[in-house]
């Protein structure tokens, strides 16, 4: 059995400005997003960190908000800059990127091409929070889990994770594929592109907001449980079902 190595990444960790780039933000609408689910994914840092450390899985994180650059959009996307950020000319862009985008991601895909490279498989968890109300709408989704149907390892991954979230807490809505699609542009679906689905397996985690304001906010702590300790069952049943887990992913003791 091929060895199963987690990786936990935070895209949309914090809201912090480097000070260079401080003055993109004076305006009042720049403050009021760079506070909002605009600026940041709240909770999501905590959640990661948990689950990297709980699970013992490398960890790649970014506090810098994604209004100065967005590091879970492509090159070509039309929202990589904010309108923030966007009135920097091409020169200073391109300084951005250097700063900010190219050396985050490709700390995360040498660490993937490593592993693969030592014949392991990845398990890449990409954390993040989504606002409760969008564009006036209510959103029903308590737990999102996004995956690529096409794939078979993500899509059965998914499933079971669904329902053992469900039978943990079943208070939860656990959706697949919402409050977003897990084919839409993001760094884990570039990552699918280049790594098969034996060699790579890409879920991207979104939990509700409405369970937290604050990070140490009771709700989220139990959520975070909830999500710990439902994982340590899918990891189980899916890899370990018929051996022991002696090689590969260490399981928290």
């Amino acid at each position: 059995m091929t060895p199963v190595e987690i990786l936990v990444t935070c895209e949309h960790g914090g809201n912090d400005v480097p000070p260079q780039y401080a003055d993109l933000f004076r305006c009042d609408a720049a403050a009021a997003a760079l506070d909002s689910h605009r600026g940041w994914d709240p909770g999501s840092l905590m959640m990661a960190r948990c689950l990297a450390e709980t699970f013992r899985g490398a960890f790649y994180y970014s506090t810098v908000t994604r209004l100065l650059v967005e590091l879970n959009r492509s090159l070509w996307h039309p929202h990589l800059f904010s309108e923030f950020s966007k009135p920097l000319n091409e020169k200073a862009r391109l300084a951005l990127l250097d700063d900010q985008w190219h050396p985050y991601r490709t700390q995360v895909e040498k660490h993937i091409a490593n592993s693969i490279a030592a014949n392991r498989q990845v398990l890449h968890l990409s954390v993040h929070s989504f606002t409760p109300v969008f564009d006036g709408r209510l959103r029903t989704t308590d737990i999102g889990l996004l995956y690529a149907p096409s794939r078979p390892t993500e899509t059965r991954f998914c499933r079971v994770w669904q329902t053992t979230l469900q039978k943990v807490e079943p208070s939860l809505t656990v959706h697949r594929n919402a409050p977003y699609k897990g084919v839409a542009d993001g760094f884990v679906t570039w990552l699918r592109r280049h790594y098969s689905d034996d060699q790579y397996i890409g879920i991207e985690l979104e939990v509700n907001q409405r369970f937290t304001a604050t990070e140490s906010v009771p709700d989220w702590k139990k959520m975070t449980s909830i999500v710990n300790s439902s994982l340590n069952s899918v990891l189980v049943d899916l890899f370990f079902r018929d051996t022991e887990p002696q090689t590969g992913l260490l399981l928290p003791q």
